[in-house]
């Protein structure tokens, strides 16, 4: 059964790590990835003595530690409030409401942006005209764009990450309860003490992970709410890997950043585990 778990990693995830060579060649398709002329480090040189690379960094980070610093609590905040309910068939209604969105595509969710916050005829602009007399181009700004992504991001994918906390919340032992309830605390200072300390393993864990991936913004989200009037903080690694990679053809380039964007994620995940080390939480 881990068969295909194992070739999937190794052919979409080790294999192509020798692809990476061609940050440091001019590539080109005649002479292949072996045969294409060195050029050592002119790519990078190349890469970050243009502005538009540090716009390009800059509005990454700025996207993915908005979206970390904003998005990481609302999966705890909604596992805890899960797990205090106790009227199971409202339980279970809420988390089917709330898991559904992760499995829309971003095409779905986009067209269900747009139908709320399009300036012409969405149901936000409708309701915002009638209170002030004239419409707002939300997806046209840059600040309600960027809470618009931010929103979206939390909304299709907080209740599937909360499937984790909810399963680190069955691991605590419930007589833990019992005795703080008998000592008379509330339910606020039960979850302060009982709840968040059982879930600090795994929180540590999944901030980790996430910190691996601050440098990934999913280009599905960025690509459809992207518009020309907000690209100066929407256009990121990977849409402009897709634009000037594959539709401009320098796979050199690109390439770079790629391997640019890697390296400052192993060191983020280096960071961060060593300060949860200190703490006793590191993931090794």
């Amino acid at each position: 059964m881990f068969i295909p778990i194992v070739a999937f990693f190794i052919i979409f995830k080790y294999v192509p790590i020798g692809g990476v060579i061609i940050a440091f060649k001019k590539y080109n398709l005649m002479d292949g990835i072996l045969h294409s002329p060195w050029v050592g480090f002119d790519n990078f040189r190349l890469l970050f003595s243009t502005p538009t690379t540090v716009q390009i960094i800059r509005n990454t980070l700025m996207l993915s530690l908005m979206s970390i610093i904003i998005g990481f609590p609302f999966p705890i905040i909604l596992a805890i409030l899960l797990n205090e309910v106790r009227l199971m068939w409202f339980k279970r209604l809420v988390q089917t409401l709330v898991y559904l969105p992760h499995f829309f595509s971003w095409i779905i969710v986009s067209g269900i942006i747009v139908t709320i916050f399009s300036q012409q005829n969405g149901i936000v602009s409708g309701w915002w005209e009638s209170i002030t007399g004239h419409t707002y181009p939300f997806l046209y700004r840059e600040g309600s764009w960027l809470a618009i992504f931010v929103g979206s991001g939390v909304w299709k994918e907080a209740g599937f990450s909360a499937i984790i906390y909810l399963a680190a919340l069955t691991n605590i032992d419930p007589t833990l309860y019992e005795a703080a309830s008998i000592d008379g605390a509330s339910k606020w200072k039960q979850i302060r003490h009982v709840t968040l300390p059982g879930l600090q393993v795994t929180i540590v864990l999944m901030l980790i992970l996430a910190m691996g991936r601050v440098m990934e913004v999913g280009f599905d989200q960025i690509y459809m709410l992207q518009n020309s009037t907000v690209l100066g903080v929407s256009e990121v690694i990977s849409t402009y890997i897709y634009k000037v990679g594959l539709m401009g053809s320098q796979f050199s380039l690109t390439a770079a950043i790629g391997l640019f964007e890697s390296l400052v994620a192993l060191i983020l995940v280096l960071i961060t585990n060593t300060i949860a080390r200190r703490f006793g939480n590191g993931l090794w």
